[in-house]
């Protein structure tokens, strides 16, 4: 049985990740700027990874120092293997060490193309973000090791890896909700289950965050957003800070007893 700590942590202890290195990829996107932001606030020494350094080191910078920690940006594609090894190499040089992984980025072929007119070439291309998911985290796990040292490691899902999409939500004003985009946050939300139960006793836990719709500003036609609308219990999309407080309870020691989950943060669309 584990033993109950001398002192029961306050909440302010709890959720500070003050003193630990965070790694999050495509961390100055729409949603990732946010959560990158997040780790900051909370006391996170950030590095920010994207396809470029210049990009990366630039958004980096923005980012808040409560604790006057530093903040880093990395070059790192996360689908090539020399890449992805590169970077996390150069992020465990710049901080010492890392604590948290979180994969974010997420490559696609083609925005453009449905069910109706995807090719095998641009599906298999959504896929690799899974293959990229995992030899990361696999990086980040035998990372912990070496340390001798917890982990946390969040997976970015989304709801349709969860539920399929409504057809009449995009019937006329949008091509169907991409089939390949379903099946790669399906198999992340798997992934999180299978990867969490394996690494459990090396102290690593795994778990996924699954937004729900939290479309860019004016990213969709505006008699879309009204039908998705209609689909969510709260009524509206989601905010890109929502999710801030999501992330921190899975990245810090207020989820410590939390491993395999699937936190669905989706305005309620997925209660119905």
């Amino acid at each position: 049985m584990p033993q109950l700590p001398d002192r029961e942590p306050t909440i302010a202890e709890l959720f500070s990740l003050r003193g630990r290195s965070a790694l999050i990829t495509g961390g100055s996107g729409h949603l990732g700027s946010a959560m990158s932001r997040a780790l900051a606030e909370a006391g996170a020494s950030v590095v920010v990874a994207s396809r470029t350094q210049a990009k990366a080191q630039a958004f980096a910078e923005t980012l808040p120092r409560p604790f006057e920690q530093s903040h880093y940006g990395v070059a790192l594609d996360h689908v090539d293997e020399a890449s992805r090894q590169a970077g996390f190499d150069e992020a465990v040089r710049l901080t010492g060490g890392l604590d948290v992984l979180v994969n974010n980025a997420v490559t696609r072929a083609s925005a453009a193309h449905d069910w109706t007119n995807v090719t095998a070439g641009e599906f298999d291309e959504h896929l690799r973000n899974n293959t990229a998911y995992f030899m990361l985290a696999r990086q980040m796990r035998d990372h912990a090791l070496s340390r001798t040292a917890p982990a946390s490691i969040v997976m970015i899902g989304s709801m349709y890896g969860v539920v399929g999409s409504y057809p009449d939500a995009y019937a006329g004003v949008s091509i169907a909700s991409a089939v390949q985009y379903h099946a790669l946050k399906g198999g992340t939300v798997h992934l999180t289950r299978h990867l969490a139960v394996y690494w459990a006793a090396d102290g690593v836990r795994v778990n996924c965050l699954s937004p729900g719709p939290f479309p860019i500003p004016n990213g969709i036609p505006a008699e879309m957003e009204r039908r998705l609308v209609t689909k969510t219990p709260l009524q509206r999309m989601g905010l890109p800070h929502e999710l801030k407080g999501a992330l921190i309870l899975l990245a810090s020691d207020a989820g410590s007893y939390l491993t395999g989950q699937n936190l669905l943060v989706d305005g309620g669309w997925t209660a119905w």
